[in-house]
């Protein structure tokens, strides 16, 4: 029987950045793309963190490494792409998924300094770490940019506001990266997830009434755990996907579709 379909997610060889991978959906997102087959560098701030990451993997015979990086600043962008380089030899997938959501409130409580801070880690990272990272796909024949946005980005919520505009924004720099990318062989896709039970949206799932209303809200009754995201990055990760880019997936329970 022939497994031409089933290979098509088959990542051997292939080397992937994912930032944000200590805790949450970073987490899941590199293991799943290390249990079909890719060599993984686990990314966050601190080096501890992703070590200890890096090893459960290689205890269940994965292979990662942990490169720490703080995604506002740009010399640590720069020297984790070179660290990977050094370490794999090449990048042939990255996943940006670090991002930060400081305030909780309404938008005209937000101030310039914050406002720059979240676009900064949220927007501004991506870019810049996705540019780092094209030349070295193309010299490989092409590549996957994942970013990692919100259904925030696409539809408002109150208290979120600063969040969700930054989350738009990854949207549309995900567009142009694929539309000019697209003849280096470089696909770029986004994941808008919704609800997600982890450390980063505690503020929302640990109040009982917000999460009451959400799980009422939603079609599928319940917010998600961050292993349910790891499919649909690998998807995009794979040639399963080699026809896809530019695309918005939604992994959100409903949310969009629920009145």
């Amino acid at each position: 029987m022939s497994d031409r379909i089933k290979n098509q997610f088959n990542l051997d060889g292939k080397v992937a950045i994912v930032t944000g991978a200590s805790k949450g959906i970073g987490e899941s997102i590199a293991r799943g793309l290390a249990e079909y087959g890719a060599k993984v560098v686990v990314s966050s701030r601190k080096q501890d963190a992703v070590d200890a990451v890096a090893e459960s993997f290689k205890k269940d015979g994965l292979e990662a490494t942990g490169i720490a990086c703080h995604v506002g600043y740009e010399d640590q962008l720069k020297n984790l792409v070179e660290a990977t380089v050094k370490q794999y030899g090449g990048v042939d997938i990255l996943i940006n998924n670090a991002a930060i959501n400081p305030i909780f409130g309404p938008i005209v409580e937000a101030d310039g300094e914050m406002f720059d801070k979240v676009m900064n880690v949220n927007v501004k990272a991506c870019m810049l770490l996705a540019n780092l990272c094209h030349p070295i796909m193309e010299k490989r024949g092409g590549g996957s940019v994942i970013n990692i946005a919100s259904v925030e980005g696409m539809k408002p919520s109150f208290g979120l506001g600063v969040y969700g505009i930054s989350k738009t924004a990854v949207i549309m720099l995900t567009k142009n990266q694929a539309k000019e990318w697209g003849g280096a062989g470089i696909r770029s896709n986004v994941i808008c997830p919704g609800l997600i039970q982890t450390k980063f949206s505690a503020a929302l799932w640990k109040n009982e009434a917000i999460l009451k209303q959400v799980e009422t809200h939603l079609p599928s009754g319940r917010m998600a755990q961050p292993d349910e995201m790891a499919g649909l990055a690998v998807f995009l990760s794979s040639d399963a996907s080699s026809y896809c880019t530019g695309g918005v997936y939604t992994a959100d329970g409903g949310h969009m579709i629920a009145g």
